[in-house]
């Protein structure tokens, strides 16, 4: 894993190149416990909203929205 996971963050799933689903982050865990954010090297549970068919060999591409003010 590269980066870091947000709990309110949008998440693609990528098979073989291909986006199979785009959603939100329904739960995300360390240890069991709810956390808002798991960063690389640590192992984590996720779980996605709409989302269970998980295969070996997906990628899981996470990124945030956001607004930006022109001035």
């Amino acid at each position: 894993m590269n980066g870091e996971l947000r709990r309110n963050a949008y998440i693609r799933v990528l098979r073989a190149g291909q986006e199979v689903h785009s959603g939100q982050i329904a739960s995300l865990k360390h240890l069991q416990e709810d956390v808002r954010e798991v960063r690389a090297g640590y192992e984590c549970g996720v779980a996605l909203k709409g989302f269970d068919d998980y295969q070996v060999g997906d990628i899981l591409e996470c990124y945030i929205i956001e607004k930006v003010a022109v001035v």
